[in-house]
């Protein structure tokens, strides 16, 4: 591998790691709502946060890129009192990636919510544990299977996005250019077929990967769990 096709590897991941840290806490309440309640506005949420599994990638990096403007009320407010610009930097490629794979990693969570007894969460409480506790102590620790099934998903979605970031942040190496937009560039670029079939394995190879390592991880829990 070169050095630049190293560097993309590494801002992938750097990227894939802060857009699952700034998704899960949220991921997983709304997770929680759409599992648990029922009405117009959570049918609406429920919308909004799949849409962007139907959506053209590139759909989403133009809307981002016009939200996070500097002149649009978003950006302005972020970079008059904060000095951050989130536009064709890092910051912005994390956001896109954490905004396409949100879907997967609701999903996940959402799933395991679904399949758990609320009884369980019923006779925590009558016991006197309060809403929050049952949650932390009871639901949370049951709810690990889907929340690392649903974060490895997310993270090697996270790795192969492509859409939403190049229209978003452009193809900056060594700020923007992750490893599919470095694999685009070799493709673009002549002479350059034997880089783009490395990019390809280890694009293969990595999701692979983070399938297998869901599949053990949620295993490996779920046997704690049932005290096995």
């Amino acid at each position: 591998m070169t050095e630049l096709e190293i560097e993309a590897l590494k801002l992938s991941a750097f990227i894939a790691t802060v857009a699952i840290s700034i998704s899960i806490l949220p991921g997983i309440i709304i997770a929680w709502f759409l599992s648990r309640k029922t009405n117009i506005l959570i049918s609406i949420l429920n919308i909004i946060v799949y849409l962007p599994l139907i959506l053209p990638p590139v759909v989403i990096g133009y809307l981002l890129l016009i939200v996070f403007s500097l002149n649009s009320p978003v950006g302005n407010f972020l970079y008059t009192n904060f000095n951050i610009s989130v536009n064709f930097s890092w910051k912005g490629a994390a956001i896109a990636s954490a905004v396409v794979a949100f879907p997967l990693l609701v999903r996940s969570i959402r799933l395991g919510f679904d399949s758990l007894d609320p009884k369980l969460e019923e006779a925590a409480r009558i016991n006197g544990a309060s809403r929050i506790n049952c949650f932390l102590t009871l639901t949370l620790p049951l709810m690990l299977p889907a929340i690392i099934t649903g974060v490895t998903l997310a993270f090697a979605r996270c790795l192969a996005e492509f859409g939403a970031t190049i229209t978003f942040v452009s193809n900056i190496p060594g700020e923007t250019q992750t490893l599919p937009l470095a694999l685009y560039t070799a493709t673009q670029t002549p002479g350059t077929e034997e880089a783009a079939l490395r990019l390809v394995v280890i694009s293969i190879i990595l999701a692979i990967f983070a399938m297998a390592l869901s599949e053990i991880l949620a295993r490996k829990t779920y046997k704690k769990i049932k005290g096995l």
